[in-house]
């Protein structure tokens, strides 16, 4: 199997099982006694868990291995999952969030960190990662769509009461993880590292994370590539918060609005696989030689008119609002899709091998605290002056983030910054 082949299969398979786990897992909490304020404080603990870990779990990635911290990624979403269908107690619970919250950070980055590193050592620095990029968040959102489809579904065939039913979908995310582990081990070849002890990897972790930081703070494009992560994770945060309740509003009725904001949502992964498949060929319709800067606000104005028809929808009928609700999100995650991928391709460019899982991290990390700025500031700005508002505050958020592409180079090196190159495991503070 080719190395794209390879990246492909892993991409879908790492969102699979997290899609399998999400349709069912709040409504789980809920049958198993756990109030909404309990739930939503679960959550938030994943979500710290996601943002503590980010950084460190990228520097162990690019000091261990992208291999072993996907395949330990997968084993504590499994863990997770299993515990989460089975936990009848808070405390249960919250062992299942922290074990999530550990897999989602320590997935965030190696398998395209091993794809980029894999595929340039076969065809050379200079290789066009842009086919190979859009080709593998296409598989995420293939992944996270089927699994989110069949997570919500399998409950309904399911006999039993809905404390039991609800479980299946966690079974099936941990299984789903578990595939993940044995293709991660088998098809993620890479070159042998250096060997070291536990201790030594450890000690190694703060200093990469270091060189990392000090990186996306010294060069000036990653400086605006983790400016515009920030509101997208804004953008993101701001839909999955305001979204439902709008859904709510248009079709009076709680059962039916879950129904109906999981089709939307799925639908919503649909546009972002197609503008993920779609992006190499608009990038170079848009031509010139910075093209990918060019899409890449091409991608940024599409999610803010996404973003403003969501909006619309609220002010529509029933019928009218939920579907021009489910087109905005097409159009929405479609050039979401497309800015990330041409931004990943910009990322790629500016770092090194021995960087480039704690760069992807520092990425992510930045999406997490957007995402956390939506929660806090969209939320009071929604009860304040209305739903509408705080879309509008999102897309001026999304519009300002794509000044910072003005007069940005679309090269395949930094200049004028040494490369770190690979860490010394031994002597990690010795430099």
């Amino acid at each position: 199997m080719s190395v794209t082949g390879r990246y492909l299969l892993v991409s879908f398979l790492t969102w699979l099982s997290p899609g399998l786990t999400v349709a069912a897992m709040v409504l789980l909490m809920g049958a198993r006694g756990q109030s909404i304020a309990v739930i939503g404080g679960l959550l938030a603990v994943y979500s710290v868990v996601v943002i503590v870990l980010e950084l460190p779990t990228g520097g162990l990635a690019d000091v261990w291995g992208r291999r072993v911290v996907l395949a330990a990624a997968a084993g504590f979403g499994a863990a997770g999952a299993l515990v989460m269908a089975f936990a009848s107690s808070f405390w249960g619970f919250l062992g299942a969030m922290v074990f999530m919250g550990v897999g989602r950070a320590l997935s965030s980055g190696p398998a395209e960190a091993w794809f980029v590193d894999a595929l340039q050592a076969e065809k050379g620095e200079g290789v066009d990662l842009r086919p190979g990029l859009a080709r593998g968040r296409t598989m995420d959102a293939v992944g996270v769509c089927l699994g989110t489809l069949v997570g919500g579904t399998v409950p309904l065939f399911v006999p039993r009461e809905a404390s039991v039913a609800l479980a299946v979908p966690m079974v099936l995310g941990a299984a789903a993880s578990g595939v993940l582990l044995v293709v991660a081990l088998m098809v993620m070849t890479e070159a042998r590292r250096e060997r070291a002890k536990f201790g030594e990897v450890m000690r190694a972790v703060p200093y990469t994370v270091g060189m990392g930081v000090r990186l996306a703070g010294v060069d000036g494009v990653l400086r605006r590539l983790m400016g515009v992560k920030v509101a997208i994770g804004v953008v993101l945060g701001g839909v999955e918060l305001l979204t439902p309740g709008m859904v709510l509003q248009l079709t009076g009725r709680p059962t039916l609005a879950g129904t109906v904001y999981a089709v939307i949502a799925a639908l919503g992964f649909v546009g972002s696989g197609l503008g993920s498949f779609v992006t190499p060929w608009a990038a170079r319709r848009v031509g010139g030689s910075r093209q990918g800067v060019r899409g890449a606000v091409v991608g940024g104005l599409g999610a803010c008119l996404g973003i403003g028809g969501v909006a619309a929808a609220g002010v529509l009928g029933e019928v009218a609002g939920l579907v021009a609700a489910a087109l905005a999100y097409v159009v929405l995650f479609a050039g979401l899709a497309m800015l990330q991928v041409l931004c990943a391709e910009m990322l790629h460019h500016r770092v090194t091998s021995g960087e480039r899982a704690t760069v992807m991290s520092a990425q992510s990390l930045s999406l997490q605290v957007g995402g956390v700025c939506a929660s806090v500031a969209l939320g009071a700005l929604a009860a304040g002056v209305g739903t509408a508002g705080a879309f509008l505050a999102s897309t001026s958020v999304m519009c300002l983030s794509l000044l910072l592409f003005v007069r940005v180079p679309f090269s395949r090196g930094r200049e004028g910054h040494p490369s770190p190159g690979q860490v010394p495991l031994a002597q990690p503070g010795s430099d």
